[in-house]
């Protein structure tokens, strides 16, 4: 048995593969990762790329978990502090927008690259 690794066609890997991350963009990576570690979290963002017109108001989100409002706000708060969401207040209430270069950027750490012919 061998204890070298495994040769990796750097062409088709993701930068994660490719090249070592910087400590600045592991650090910014892994509050983004962190963000969406947590379950509720995760089913709010689930919750509002889905919606129709891809935003959704704090109004519509509460409704879906049994957690009191602030814990809600809470966690909204974490998504927006990491550049996962966007929020707009019209009125009295807050809508909530997926950011979608935040998660082409997580896609592409780790994404292998597109194969060409």
């Amino acid at each position: 048995m061998s204890n070298q690794l495994p040769v990796v066609d750097a062409e088709r890997c993701s930068p994660l593969v490719r090249e070592p991350l910087s400590e600045p963009h592991a650090a910014e990576l892994a509050r983004v990762f962190k963000a969406v570690g947590d379950p509720v979290r995760l089913r709010l963002l689930s919750l509002i790329a889905s919606r129709d017109g891809g935003e959704a108001c704090v109004c519509d989100l509460t409704g879906a978990f049994e957690l009191t409002g602030p814990t809600i706000s809470h966690h909204l708060k974490v998504l927006r502090g990491s550049g996962l969401i966007t929020g707009e207040r019209r009125g009295t209430w807050i809508y909530y927008r997926v950011r979608p270069e935040t998660l082409a950027r997580l896609s592409t750490v780790l994404t292998p690259a597109a194969v060409t012919a």
